[in-house]
């Protein structure tokens, strides 16, 4: 009887076990604002003055004090969500997009043509094309050009995974984790390197020369990162963290014509993205561009491939609908930075992460630059956004303990890059996730080690900076 009682709590135990799911991406976004939201209550509202400078809003040193918030409400959590959409429709749109261009050029075959013809050419290598996609991710990152866009960019690494037969993780990790390799540097961006260096009065873009020695660097390691794991699946299936993805048609697949219609439409792609990166570097063009640029491709690529009109425009509206999940978490994770404005407490925390650097060495501050940067990027994952916040902070602090604003400047620029690969505030991290449809902890699981690898290296970086007094050249 006892030894019936005992199995029955058993099978009971286990059931309940069964039953546990891990959390949606919105869910895990709703505890966050939820936790956003508790937080304005215990944490004091305060400002810093700010002064606009050729049209760049900056916070004045030494100007903080606390202020009296506001005191939010149930339906403030609620009006967060709906404001951080509005507040983040220009990446929801690009996504959307996006998604209904992929889906004309994937339906023309184009896509699935060339990524085949690389799939047998290095067939048996696949290190190699995991490599070079995983690079050119990462060079498109450096300078800038789809660094808030790379989720519309996921559904390629989907497709070369597929094609592969390798898992979803892989998929995020060629695409979005590389992209962020090059943000994270950014030797040529002009979203974060030279808004921060414009801030800190130094000459735009220089440094470049250790950059890009820390560039190649994180890349390489990033790439055998993902191929030790890649290799694992090619070798033993169940090595995966969520399994891999089955195409029963694969074979077909690869056998699927590259025709010259096909390189028609590719080389329109390739030139209208190459005008667009030349269009935001050169004439100041942003997210809102590339939106309109995806439009008219879309068009472009839909005539070249001979759909009927309505057959492009049916491809268009099923290429949105698939990403509208992923589009929407963009704007629940901005209702997290929403709920913290409204509570006027992002000021206050920005200033407590501040306060402890003055009385450190300057090695420690870099680090310690380094660190509240990362911790800052929680709140305001915004690269520009940050740069205007930060900065004006920064550069009289390593002014004051002893270090370059070089260094201050790439502590930055680490800060604001690396967590992106880890904080499921980023709605660019949880949006790619859910285009790749990887869950959360599945890709934190796997990340994690590589984020470590990467601290490590910025931690190096900004030891050595500071021991050759890295200045402007």
């Amino acid at each position: 009887m006892k030894n019936q009682k005992d199995e029955n709590n058993r099978e009971s135990t286990q059931s309940k076990k069964s039953k546990w799911e891990m959390p949606d991406t919105y869910v895990i976004l709703f505890f966050v604002l939820l936790a956003g939201f508790v937080a304005t209550f215990i944490v004091p509202s305060g400002t810093f003055e700010r002064e606009t400078v050729d049209g760049v809003e900056r916070v004045i040193p030494d100007t903080y004090q606390q202020t009296e918030g506001e005191t939010l409400g149930i339906l403030d959590i609620f009006n967060a969500i709906q404001t951080g959409m509005i507040e983040s429709a220009d990446i929801i749109f690009l996504v959307l997009f996006a998604g209904g261009m992929f889906e004309i050029i994937e339906r023309s075959g184009a896509l699935r043509g060339v990524i085949n013809r690389a799939v047998r050419l290095t067939r048996n290598n696949e290190f190699w094309l995991i490599a070079v996609v995983s690079t050119i991710f990462a060079l498109v990152g450096a300078i800038g050009a789809v660094a808030n866009a790379v989720m519309a960019f996921v559904v390629v690494g989907v497709v070369i995974a597929r094609a592969l037969k390798l898992d979803p993780i892989v998929a995020a990790a060629i695409t979005f984790g590389a992209n962020f390799v090059g943000f994270s540097v950014g030797f040529i961006n002009p979203y974060t390197v030279g808004i921060a260096q414009g801030i800190a009065d130094l000459p735009l873009f220089s440094g470049m020369v250790l950059r890009i020695i820390v560039f190649v660097v994180i890349l390489s390691v990033t790439i055998w990162y993902i191929w030790r794991y890649a290799k694992k699946i090619l070798a033993d299936p169940s090595q995966s963290l969520m399994g891999v993805y089955e195409d029963s048609n694969e074979e077909n697949e690869l056998d699927a014509p590259f025709t010259t219609r096909h390189k028609l439409l590719l080389t329109f792609v390739v030139l209208c993205l190459g005008f667009f990166v030349y269009g935001s570097i050169q004439l100041g063009w942003t997210i809102n561009h590339m939106s309109a640029f995806f439009i008219f491709i879309s068009l472009g690529a839909g005539i070249i491939a001979g759909m009927h009109y309505n057959t492009l425009a049916g491809h268009f509206l099923t290429g949105t609908s698939n990403l509208v999940y992923g589009a929407l978490v963009v704007g629940v994770a901005r209702s997290v930075i929403v709920i913290l404005e409204d509570g006027a407490i992002i000021d206050t925390i920005v200033y407590a992460l501040s306060v402890p650097l003055e009385n450190l060495a300057p090695v420690l501050s870099a680090i310690g630059m380094f660190v509240s940067n990362g911790i800052l990027n929680f709140l305001v994952n915004s690269g520009s956004g940050q740069a205007m916040i930060a900065m004006p902070l920064l550069t009289p602090l390593a002014d004051m303990v002893g270090v370059t604003r070089q260094v201050a400047v790439q502590a930055y620029q680490f800060g604001d890059g690396l967590t992106n690969l880890i904080f499921p505030t980023s709605g660019i991290l949880m949006a790619s996730l859910a285009v790749a449809k990887v869950p959360y902890m599945k890709w934190l699981k796997w990340v994690f080690p590589l984020f470590l690898i990467w601290l490590g290296i910025a931690i190096v970086t900004l030891v050595i900076g500071v021991m050759i007094n890295w200045g402007p050249f």
